[in-house]
């Protein structure tokens, strides 16, 4: 018989979490020769969302949860529930039902017609999200494709199904600041796409306003391309030859007359300004590299767990 855990990262979902565990425990019912688990990661929630999942609990052994010592983000959450894997396959999906359950048993079929090790969803169509947002997810899959190393699915999240072999290559895997469904995409082995629609979410607001997408975009762009690197060097190398140019320009200019220094002030204060802002930009980039390692180099855990519930 099969393994399987299915890994819910939750962050202040109260409205919804008892609809969630209801959906999924009647998909899991349904599966034949499986035996499931749920597991919830309470991510350092502010609302009910530990009660109610310590009610679940009790009653459900079926139901293990990690709950954090505080909120230590998404991607922490979704990492300690692989942490902890040891089932044969593990699906990965968030509490909000944007990602319908009711998939389960499809991407289950899916592994076992294609013999794959990760099955990772492609959104058809995202209901219940605003155009900018759309707009802004479509480009960013795009442009980190472009510059990254590595080749990502286009309008994938981290709903997917993973086998053993890429759970244990994961938990080999020791920086803090992961992009994990681009980390799965590293690894390589057989994947295939499943395609779907999304649907609104249920309850409750998104868990990513802007200043945690932006942060989320940097993560992926900086630990998966050093193209970054190459672009502040072609502008540190543009701006040289620029510099030189204008140089031997106003050489010349002074040479033969058609300069005059005196006159000169708006150009120099617009070359000022230019040399300056691309000095700030490369010198920033190497900012952003530079807090990577300070971080990965302090070695802190990526999250504090306070309690293990139903694991023993």
């Amino acid at each position: 018989m099969k393994t399987l855990s299915v890994i819910i990262p939750c962050y202040n979902e109260e409205s919804v979490i008892e609809t969630t565990y209801r959906r999924v425990k009647a998909v899991l019912n349904s599966l034949r020769l499986i035996s499931s688990q749920m597991v919830f990661i309470n991510d350092g929630s502010m609302d009910k969302t530990m009660d109610i999942l310590s009610d679940i609990a009790k009653k459900d052994r079926s139901v293990k949860i990690i709950n954090f010592s505080r909120n230590f983000g998404h991607q922490a959450a979704v990492t300690a529930g692989i942490h902890h894997c040891t089932s044969d396959f593990a699906i990965i999906i968030d509490a909000d039902l944007q990602d319908p359950p009711e998939l389960i048993p499809d991407l289950l079929a899916k592994q076992a017609e294609e013999q794959a090790n990760v099955v990772y969803c492609v959104r058809k169509k995202r209901t219940g999200e605003n155009k900018f947002k759309l707009w802004t997810a479509k480009r960013f899959y795009r442009t980190l494709n472009k510059i990254s190393e590595v080749n990502f699915p286009l309008d994938t999240g981290d709903f997917r199904l993973i086998d053993s072999q890429i759970i244990e290559q994961f938990k080999r895997f020791k920086e803090r600041g992961k992009y994990i469904r681009g980390l799965i995409s590293w690894v390589g082995f057989k994947q295939v796409p499943f395609y779907y629609e999304r649907e609104a979410r249920f309850a409750g607001e998104t868990k990513y306003p802007i200043k945690r997408m932006v942060s989320f975009a940097t993560t992926a762009l900086l630990y998966f391309s050093k193209k970054p690197l190459l672009m502040a060097i072609g502008l540190g190398f543009f701006t040289v030859i620029v510099g030189i140019f204008m140089a031997l320009w106003s050489i010349f200019g002074k040479i033969f007359g058609y300069t005059h220094a005196e006159s000169g002030w708006t150009s120099i204060v617009t070359i000022m300004i230019f040399f300056g802002g691309i000095q700030l930009l490369t010198i920033g980039v190497l900012g952003q590299y530079i807090g990577i390692l300070f971080d990965e180099v302090k070695e802190r855990p990526e999250y504090i767990v306070k309690d293990f519930i139903n694991w023993k």
